[in-house]
């Protein structure tokens, strides 16, 4: 049934819960489920598209559950969501062309950067602050440069959607995650669309990782929006810290 042994399958739903219920929040998932993948014996590609696979249904239902409290609304988004869903695809189709090892040298500064702005920038709630560029500005410049990252590399994608939101778009703590999730759900869709042709992508075991990621999402979307900002900021401290560390240690290994 599945295309690993059944227990490693039973261990790898339960990696997509929890990645589910830690990126619904802060994002991150991507480092509980990649290692999973890989550990399970999937390569690089296989990994990589078996998590967009499982990834979009966990951004897809915490974008739902955000939308439905009133937090984003789906409709004005839809420009933002599909520029996310083009870059995306056009980073994942642009990959090789991009040395890994270069972005595992830089990745872990700017997210140590990202930890301590958001441990230590004080004035940080879930009320929206000044807004510092125009939306179609940051619909056409941010939006696309994080959204082809996402689709070439990935880890931190939700860090930098987030401190995007803050920034430049002047959105509370909570409104943010509430819009990374969407463009995490379009990018993750657009970069899926290319994975989907190289036949590299467990089905099987990633929809079944799926209905995990659901479960686990829908969990943390409610555990965001009943506890906001005093619960988001310290996850995406966690989250983006843990990034940089394994990154580096990828670089030694």
């Amino acid at each position: 049934m599945f295309e690993v042994a059944t227990e490693i399958a039973v261990l790898l739903i339960l990696a997509a819960f929890l990645a589910g219920f830690v990126d619904s929040i802060a994002g991150g998932g991507g480092l509980i489920t990649v290692p999973a993948l890989l550990l399970a014996g999937a390569d690089p590609v296989q990994a990589l598209a078996t998590n967009k696979l499982q990834g979009s249904f966990g951004a897809g239902t915490a974008t739902l559950a955000y939308a439905r409290a009133g937090h984003v609304r789906l409709g004005s988004q839809l420009l933002m969501a599909a520029v996310a869903c083009l870059a995306g695809a056009a980073g994942a189709l642009v990959a090789h062309l991009i040395p890994a090892e270069v972005l595992r040298v830089i990745m872990p500064v700017v997210l140590i950067a990202v930890a301590a702005f958001f441990a230590f920038r004080k004035g940080l709630s879930d009320d929206d602050r000044t807004r510092r560029v125009k939306p179609a500005v940051f619909t056409f410049t941010a939006v696309p440069l994080i959204a082809a990252y996402d689709g070439f590399f990935g880890p931190g994608t939700g860090s930098f959607f987030m401190m995007g939101f803050v920034l430049l778009a002047g959105f509370g703590v909570l409104k943010a995650t509430a819009h990374t999730k969407l463009l995490n759900f379009a990018s993750n869709v657009g970069s899926l669309l290319v994975f989907i042709p190289s036949g590299a992508t467990w089905w099987a075991v990633g929809f079944a990782m799926a209905l995990a990621q659901v479960a686990g999402a829908a969990l943390g979307a409610r555990a965001a929006m009943r506890v906001g900002a005093r619960l988001i900021r310290p996850l995406l401290v966690v989250t983006s810290t843990g990034m940089a560390l394994r990154l580096i240690w990828q670089s030694f290994a």
